[in-house]
């Protein structure tokens, strides 16, 4: 009973349901959606029936197969607002009509995009998600950091952002590992994730 107390259900991290017979690509997604909101909770389901038997109207987001939002197509019209659609394909003529889709056959850093623009289009800044924990909330990087950081995740090369920066080459490198070790990230869509939810690049530029 205590858990229907208002103030239990604050202090709840969001639920996100990732529903795919796929194994590998229920592992490969959750692993990105905990890097985007590290503040959320993921559960897996290889099928509807495993979604329902637990509690779904607990779930914040249902990311879900095709073939599983077409063979059970009223309950997730119902919850259209929390589906996001998994598709192997970017053409907008094969994706599923009032549903927000999610191309996962692409490229890590394409995926990431995505995410990030889902999650910036429903939850902008933060909007109806609780805070991030106070260590995600700190500012480690210095403010040269952090514009060497927002190129880096825009595409820019290192010439090039010696260039913008008028500054060498050797150390806009320095910059690069400095980032790095502070941050414990090694590839530009850990980064990307990083940059985008502290609010350093706008996700429309990368």
């Amino acid at each position: 009973m205590m858990n229907n107390h208002p103030e239990m259900k604050m202090k709840e991290r969001p639920r996100i349901a990732i529903v795919d017979p796929n194994t590998l690509a229920i592992f490969g997604l959750k692993q990105i959606l905990q890097n985007v909101l590290p503040i959320i909770q993921v559960d897996t389901f290889n099928s509807f029936n495993e979604l329902t038997n637990g509690n779904p109207e607990a779930y914040f987001h249902y990311f879900v197969a095709t073939n599983i939002v077409i063979e059970n197509r009223n309950f997730f019209l119902d919850h259209k607002n929390k589906t996001i659609v998994l598709t192997a394909s970017v053409e907008p003529s094969s994706q599923m009509t009032g549903f927000n889709s999610l191309c996962i056959n692409v490229p890590e850093e394409q995926l990431v995009r995505s995410i990030l623009q889902l999650e910036q289009y429903a939850h902008a800044h933060g909007r109806n998600l609780p805070p991030l924990p106070h260590a995600l909330q700190m500012k480690i990087l210095s403010d040269r950091e952090i514009e060497v950081l927002a190129l880096i995740v825009q595409g820019l090369i290192n010439k090039e952002i010696a260039d913008r920066l008028n500054i060498g080459i050797t150390t806009v490198i320095t910059h690069r590992k400095n980032i790095m070790d502070k941050l414990g990230m090694k590839s530009v869509s850990a980064l990307t994730i990083y940059a985008v939810m502290h609010g350093y690049v706008d996700i429309n530029k990368i």
